[in-house]
């Protein structure tokens, strides 16, 4: 295996999706188009502590700007903000199967706390949230 250094491929595609919410967003934009407050209240179902609207706005921005979410905006009043993401962005899409297939293979082998991803992942391609709740609920009885 080749040695990793600064600026290499992984870690370039590892800086677009770091943080807290990114794959959560990815999770659901791969379902399709979102206003904001539908996408907020997608990821705060399937979670027990839920994103802020800061937060929400801050990631969105960055992913934006790295390429990988689009950003429309209808004149109408109120405003109207739909995301979706870019090609780029809908390019990820194998990426983060493949660590959510890698996490749930060794998540015993791996120390630390359960973040409960793979359920909000599955809830966007099962009617979204609602279905990643439910994963969730159930898990947390476990």
């Amino acid at each position: 295996m080749q040695e990793m250094m600064a600026g290499c491929p992984a870690e370039r595609t590892l800086r677009l999706i770091e943080g807290r919410w990114k794959l959560l967003i990815l999770s659901q934009l791969f379902g399709g188009t979102l206003r904001f407050s539908d996408l907020q209240r997608a990821i705060n179902t399937a979670l027990p502590v839920g994103v802020t609207p800061k937060m929400l706005t801050q990631d969105l921005r960055q992913m934006e700007i790295d390429g990988l979410v689009r950003r429309e905006v209808y004149a109408e009043v109120p405003p109207k903000v739909e995301y979706s993401l870019t090609p780029l962005g809908q390019s990820l899409r194998p990426v983060v199967e493949a660590m959510i297939d890698w996490g749930q293979r060794h998540e015993w082998e791996v120390e630390g706390t359960a973040y409960p991803c793979a359920a909000a992942w599955q809830g966007a391609d099962e009617g979204r949230a609602d279905a990643a709740a439910s994963e969730f609920e159930a898990a947390a009885l476990v």
